[in-house]
Protein backbone atom coordinates (compact mmCIF):
# COMPACT_ATOMS: atom_id res chain seq x y z
CA UNK A 1 0.00 0.00 0.00
CA UNK A 2 1.24 3.47 -0.92
CA UNK A 3 0.82 6.94 0.56
CA UNK A 4 0.71 9.87 -1.84
CA UNK A 5 2.50 12.34 0.38
CA UNK A 6 1.73 15.40 -1.76
CA UNK A 7 -1.20 16.00 -4.07
CA UNK A 8 -3.65 18.80 -4.81
CA UNK A 9 -6.88 16.83 -5.04
CA UNK A 10 -8.94 19.78 -3.80
CA UNK A 11 -7.87 21.80 -6.86
CA UNK A 12 -10.40 22.90 -9.48
CA UNK A 13 -8.93 20.43 -11.98
CA UNK A 14 -10.72 17.69 -10.05
CA UNK A 15 -14.01 19.51 -9.48
CA UNK A 16 -15.94 17.57 -12.12
CA UNK A 17 -14.93 14.05 -11.07
CA UNK A 18 -13.23 14.23 -7.68
CA UNK A 19 -15.23 11.34 -6.21
CA UNK A 20 -14.26 9.09 -9.12
CA UNK A 21 -10.60 10.13 -8.83
CA UNK A 22 -10.58 9.27 -5.14
CA UNK A 23 -12.34 5.96 -5.75
CA UNK A 24 -9.68 5.02 -8.32
CA UNK A 25 -6.98 6.12 -5.92
CA UNK A 26 -8.05 3.94 -3.03
CA UNK A 27 -8.84 0.99 -5.32
CA UNK A 28 -5.33 1.19 -6.80
CA UNK A 29 -3.43 0.41 -3.60
CA UNK A 30 -3.14 3.89 -2.11
CA UNK A 31 -3.81 3.69 1.60
CA UNK A 32 -3.81 7.42 2.39
CA UNK A 33 -2.99 10.75 0.83
CA UNK A 34 -1.97 14.21 1.96
CA UNK A 35 -4.00 16.96 0.28
CA UNK A 36 -1.85 20.08 0.04
CA UNK A 37 -3.78 23.25 0.76
CA UNK A 38 -1.28 25.78 -0.61
CA UNK A 39 -0.54 26.51 -4.23
CA UNK A 40 -3.76 27.97 -5.57
CA UNK A 41 -4.03 31.13 -3.49
CA UNK A 42 -4.22 31.50 0.27
CA UNK A 43 -7.97 30.87 0.53
CA UNK A 44 -7.70 27.59 -1.39
CA UNK A 45 -6.39 25.97 1.80
CA UNK A 46 -9.99 25.73 2.94
CA UNK A 47 -10.77 23.18 0.23
CA UNK A 48 -8.05 20.79 1.34
CA UNK A 49 -9.13 21.05 4.97
CA UNK A 50 -12.76 20.36 4.03
CA UNK A 51 -11.76 17.40 1.87
CA UNK A 52 -9.77 15.86 4.72
CA UNK A 53 -12.84 16.17 6.94
CA UNK A 54 -14.83 14.09 4.44
CA UNK A 55 -12.67 10.93 4.41
CA UNK A 56 -10.47 9.40 7.11
CA UNK A 57 -7.93 8.35 4.48
CA UNK A 58 -7.28 11.97 3.50
CA UNK A 59 -5.14 14.38 5.51
CA UNK A 60 -4.45 18.04 4.74
CA UNK A 61 -1.81 20.71 5.01
CA UNK A 62 -2.24 24.48 5.14
CA UNK A 63 0.26 27.10 4.15
CA UNK A 64 1.30 29.87 1.78
CA UNK A 65 3.09 28.90 -1.41
CA UNK A 66 6.04 31.13 -2.37
CA UNK A 67 4.11 32.20 -5.47
CA UNK A 68 1.48 33.67 -3.13
CA UNK A 69 3.82 35.22 -0.56
CA UNK A 70 2.99 38.75 -1.73
CA UNK A 71 -0.70 38.07 -1.03
CA UNK A 72 -0.36 37.20 2.64
CA UNK A 73 -1.94 39.76 4.96
CA UNK A 74 -3.14 39.72 8.56
CA UNK A 75 -6.49 38.23 7.57
CA UNK A 76 -4.67 35.42 5.80
CA UNK A 77 -2.46 34.85 8.83
CA UNK A 78 -5.53 34.47 11.04
CA UNK A 79 -7.07 31.99 8.60
CA UNK A 80 -3.85 30.03 8.44
CA UNK A 81 -3.74 29.62 12.19
CA UNK A 82 -7.35 28.46 12.21
CA UNK A 83 -6.72 25.86 9.49
CA UNK A 84 -3.61 24.60 11.24
CA UNK A 85 -5.64 24.04 14.41
CA UNK A 86 -7.86 21.54 12.60
CA UNK A 87 -7.07 17.97 13.73
CA UNK A 88 -7.03 16.73 10.12
CA UNK A 89 -4.25 19.19 9.19
CA UNK A 90 -0.90 17.48 9.62
CA UNK A 91 1.68 19.99 8.36
CA UNK A 92 2.45 23.56 7.37
CA UNK A 93 2.90 24.04 3.64
CA UNK A 94 3.71 23.85 1.01
CA UNK A 95 5.92 26.86 1.59
CA UNK A 96 9.43 27.82 0.62
CA UNK A 97 11.32 29.69 -2.09
CA UNK A 98 10.72 29.72 -5.85
CA UNK A 99 13.32 31.74 -7.74
CA UNK A 100 12.45 30.01 -11.01
CA UNK A 101 9.24 31.97 -11.63
CA UNK A 102 9.50 34.66 -8.92
CA UNK A 103 5.78 35.35 -8.88
CA UNK A 104 6.47 37.04 -5.54
CA UNK A 105 9.57 39.15 -4.81
CA UNK A 106 12.42 37.20 -3.26
CA UNK A 107 12.45 39.26 -0.07
CA UNK A 108 8.75 38.58 0.49
CA UNK A 109 9.24 34.90 -0.21
CA UNK A 110 12.00 34.70 2.37
CA UNK A 111 9.98 36.57 4.98
CA UNK A 112 6.85 34.49 4.50
CA UNK A 113 8.79 31.23 4.52
CA UNK A 114 10.57 32.25 7.72
CA UNK A 115 7.24 33.16 9.28
CA UNK A 116 5.77 29.76 8.44
CA UNK A 117 8.79 27.84 9.74
CA UNK A 118 8.52 29.79 13.00
CA UNK A 119 4.79 29.04 13.12
CA UNK A 120 5.43 25.34 12.55
CA UNK A 121 7.92 25.37 15.41
CA UNK A 122 5.40 27.08 17.66
CA UNK A 123 2.66 24.59 16.77
CA UNK A 124 4.96 21.53 16.67
CA UNK A 125 4.06 20.63 13.08
CA UNK A 126 6.26 19.36 10.24
CA UNK A 127 6.79 21.51 7.14
CA UNK A 128 6.24 20.70 3.47
CA UNK A 129 8.82 22.64 1.47
CA UNK A 130 8.88 23.86 -2.12
CA UNK A 131 12.21 25.05 -3.49
CA UNK A 132 13.15 25.79 -7.09
CA UNK A 133 15.79 27.91 -8.75
CA UNK A 134 17.70 28.20 -12.01
CA UNK A 135 20.85 28.51 -9.90
CA UNK A 136 21.61 27.73 -6.27
CA UNK A 137 20.57 30.85 -4.32
CA UNK A 138 17.15 29.53 -3.29
CA UNK A 139 18.62 26.30 -1.96
CA UNK A 140 21.29 28.01 0.15
CA UNK A 141 18.89 30.64 1.49
CA UNK A 142 16.24 28.04 2.25
CA UNK A 143 18.56 26.07 4.53
CA UNK A 144 19.71 29.27 6.22
CA UNK A 145 16.11 30.12 7.10
CA UNK A 146 15.38 26.54 8.13
CA UNK A 147 18.31 26.59 10.56
CA UNK A 148 17.53 30.05 11.93
CA UNK A 149 13.79 29.67 12.43
CA UNK A 150 13.56 25.94 13.02
CA UNK A 151 16.30 25.87 15.59
CA UNK A 152 17.00 22.21 14.95
CA UNK A 153 13.61 21.33 16.43
CA UNK A 154 11.61 20.73 13.27
CA UNK A 155 11.05 17.99 10.71
CA UNK A 156 9.94 18.47 7.14
CA UNK A 157 10.14 17.29 3.56
CA UNK A 158 11.57 18.74 0.37
CA UNK A 159 8.73 17.92 -1.98
CA UNK A 160 9.11 17.14 -5.69
CA UNK A 161 12.87 17.01 -5.34
CA UNK A 162 14.92 17.86 -8.45
CA UNK A 163 18.26 19.09 -7.08
CA UNK A 164 21.52 17.23 -6.50
CA UNK A 165 22.65 14.56 -4.05
CA UNK A 166 25.00 16.72 -1.92
CA UNK A 167 22.21 19.18 -1.13
CA UNK A 168 19.80 16.35 -0.33
CA UNK A 169 22.29 14.91 2.14
CA UNK A 170 22.73 18.31 3.80
CA UNK A 171 18.98 18.56 4.10
CA UNK A 172 18.78 15.14 5.74
CA UNK A 173 21.27 16.29 8.35
CA UNK A 174 18.89 19.15 9.18
CA UNK A 175 15.83 16.97 9.79
CA UNK A 176 14.38 16.99 6.29
CA UNK A 177 13.18 14.10 4.16
CA UNK A 178 13.16 14.05 0.37
CA UNK A 179 10.10 13.30 -1.78
CA UNK A 180 10.17 12.21 -5.40
CA UNK A 181 7.40 12.89 -7.91
CA UNK A 182 6.68 11.70 -11.44
CA UNK A 183 9.66 13.73 -12.62
CA UNK A 184 11.93 10.89 -11.47
CA UNK A 185 10.34 8.67 -14.14
CA UNK A 186 10.98 11.05 -17.05
CA UNK A 187 13.33 9.87 -19.78
CA UNK A 188 15.57 12.91 -19.22
CA UNK A 189 15.81 12.45 -15.41
CA UNK A 190 18.75 10.04 -15.19
CA UNK A 191 20.65 12.36 -12.82
CA UNK A 192 17.63 12.56 -10.51
CA UNK A 193 17.31 8.79 -10.50
CA UNK A 194 20.92 8.63 -9.32
CA UNK A 195 19.94 10.91 -6.43
CA UNK A 196 17.02 8.63 -5.57
CA UNK A 197 19.35 5.63 -5.58
CA UNK A 198 21.88 7.38 -3.35
CA UNK A 199 19.66 8.28 -0.40
CA UNK A 200 18.80 6.07 2.59
CA UNK A 201 15.41 4.44 2.11
CA UNK A 202 14.23 5.75 5.49
CA UNK A 203 14.60 9.32 4.18
CA UNK A 204 12.45 9.01 1.05
CA UNK A 205 8.78 9.73 0.28
CA UNK A 206 6.77 9.37 -2.92
CA UNK A 207 4.19 11.79 -4.29
CA UNK A 208 2.27 12.72 -7.42
CA UNK A 209 1.85 16.49 -7.03
CA UNK A 210 -1.40 15.82 -8.89
CA UNK A 211 -2.82 17.29 -11.07
CA UNK A 212 0.71 18.14 -12.25
CA UNK A 213 3.70 16.03 -13.32
CA UNK A 214 2.09 12.84 -14.58
CA UNK A 215 4.74 10.10 -14.78
CA UNK A 216 6.31 8.69 -17.92
CA UNK A 217 3.66 6.93 -19.98
CA UNK A 218 1.07 9.49 -18.91
CA UNK A 219 2.84 12.70 -19.91
CA UNK A 220 0.39 15.36 -21.04
CA UNK A 221 -2.46 13.85 -19.00
CA UNK A 222 -3.92 15.13 -15.76
CA UNK A 223 -2.06 13.40 -12.97
CA UNK A 224 -3.89 11.74 -10.09
CA UNK A 225 -2.90 9.97 -6.87
CA UNK A 226 -3.60 6.49 -8.31
CA UNK A 227 -0.39 6.89 -10.31
CA UNK A 228 1.88 7.24 -7.26
CA UNK A 229 2.76 3.55 -7.57
CA UNK A 230 4.59 4.35 -10.83
CA UNK A 231 6.87 6.69 -8.91
CA UNK A 232 7.46 3.99 -6.33
CA UNK A 233 8.15 1.39 -9.03
CA UNK A 234 10.79 3.67 -10.54
CA UNK A 235 12.48 4.07 -7.15
CA UNK A 236 12.44 0.31 -6.61
CA UNK A 237 14.02 -0.26 -10.01
CA UNK A 238 16.83 2.26 -9.66
CA UNK A 239 17.54 1.23 -6.08
CA UNK A 240 17.42 -2.47 -7.03
CA UNK A 241 15.07 -3.17 -4.13
CA UNK A 242 11.79 -5.11 -4.00
CA UNK A 243 8.72 -3.04 -4.78
CA UNK A 244 7.05 -4.14 -1.58
CA UNK A 245 9.98 -2.92 0.49
CA UNK A 246 9.87 0.52 -1.13
CA UNK A 247 6.10 0.74 -0.64
CA UNK A 248 6.35 -0.26 3.00
CA UNK A 249 9.27 2.05 3.74
CA UNK A 250 7.97 5.17 1.99
CA UNK A 251 4.58 4.73 3.63
CA UNK A 252 6.18 4.30 7.03
CA UNK A 253 8.28 7.40 6.41
CA UNK A 254 5.18 9.43 5.55
CA UNK A 255 3.32 8.17 8.60
CA UNK A 256 6.26 9.05 10.82
CA UNK A 257 6.74 12.54 9.39
CA UNK A 258 3.06 13.51 9.37
CA UNK A 259 2.21 11.50 12.49
CA UNK A 260 -0.50 9.57 10.72
CA UNK A 261 -2.30 6.69 12.41
CA UNK A 262 -1.02 3.23 11.55
CA UNK A 263 -4.03 2.24 9.48
CA UNK A 264 -4.65 5.54 7.69
CA UNK A 265 -7.82 6.20 9.70
CA UNK A 266 -8.50 8.93 12.22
Amino acid sequence: MWIDSHCHVSADEFAADRDAVLARTFASGVDALVAIGAGYGVDANAGAVALAASDTRIFATAGVHPHDAKLLDDAGRAKLRAWLADPRVVAVGECGLDYWYEHSPRAEQRAVFAEQVALARELDLPVVIHVRDRGTDAYAELLEIWRAEGGGALEGVLHCYTHDLPFAKRALDLGLLVSFSGIVTFKTAEALREVAAGLPLDSVLVETDAPLLAPQGHRGERNEPALVSLVGACLARVRQEPLERVATATSANARRLFRLPADGAA
